[in-house]
């Protein structure tokens, strides 16, 4: 019975290691090299230098959780300039019909004309809303986001070796319950170390090669995102806005805002 515990375990041990092998490779064959410098003389090219030395909101909320953290930054965003009513209840309701910008317009049009609409429909409605898509593709051209062919990234990745390492454990512990009186239990140990040390090995070989791990930023995006509490979008950016952008709905101090995007599934 031992036996097919530790094919289990070897199976899951390889299988997730490989997967993190493969989305390494791929993410470090998405991630462009620095941009060669201009030739002494030459005129940059605008679309080199159209990037400013601080992301905005929108972009660290697409950095840092996606299209849907990004859906939930301009939800807040509307709600706490009293442009929508977020309710407890994951509903959300129009007050002022104006966006201010393509997000916020894409916003209101995926809320549609009868004013209100449940928030996980919203977030829905963003993910493949052009005003979105721009912002992840400008976020691609410059090397701060991964591209969406190579996804699931590093992350899921990880996580799919931690899980393993768990059923390793998990299966070491059954195999060593069930041996039967007079098996050599230190030997039974001794196989079901062999996927354990491959899946914590990878696992310490990711966290000190590729951590943060990220599904969304690259190596790069990660170095532009800063700290919570570090502002850098405009300065009249709210703190709590910020906070959220990098931190998600948990991270928010208002209960009835944190309330309404948990309530809706976040």
């Amino acid at each position: 019975m031992w036996l097919l515990f530790f094919l289990v375990a070897c199976s899951a041990a390889v299988l997730s290691c490989a997967l993190l092998c493969r989305a390494a490779v791929a993410a470090a064959r998405a991630t462009p090299g620095p941009a060669p410098r201009p030739a002494p003389g030459t005129v940059p090219n605008a679309a080199a230098t159209r990037r400013g030395p601080r992301l905005t909101l929108y972009e660290m909320a697409y950095l840092s959780g996606g299209p849907h953290r990004l859906a939930d930054v301009v939800l807040v965003l509307m709600a706490q300039q009293r442009r929508l009513l977020l309710a407890d209840t994951g509903w959300a309701t129009v007050v002022d019909p104006v966006g201010k910008d393509a997000v916020e317009r894409a916003t209101l049009t995926a809320i549609g004309p009868e004013g209100q609409c449940r928030i996980p429909a919203i977030r829905d409605a963003l993910v493949g809303d052009d005003a979105v898509r721009q912002v992840a593709d400008r976020l691609v051209t410059d090397g701060l986001a991964v591209p969406a062919a190579v996804r699931p990234g590093v992350g899921s990745a990880v996580r799919l070796v931690q899980g393993a390492v768990l059923l390793v454990l998990l299966s070491a512990a059954a195999s060593y319950w069930m041996a039967p009186a007079g098996a050599d239990t230190g030997l039974l140990l001794a196989w079901f170390s062999l996927p354990l040390i491959l899946t914590l090995g990878t696992w310490a070989v990711a966290r000190f090669e590729l951590h943060p791990y990220s599904d969304w930023a690259t190596t790069a995006g990660e170095r532009q995102l800063p700290g919570v509490g570090r502002s850098p979008a405009a300065p009249a950016t709210p703190a709590s806005l910020v906070t959220l952008a990098l931190r998600g709905p948990a991270a928010l101090t208002d209960p009835a805002l944190r309330a309404a995007l948990h309530s809706s599934g976040a």
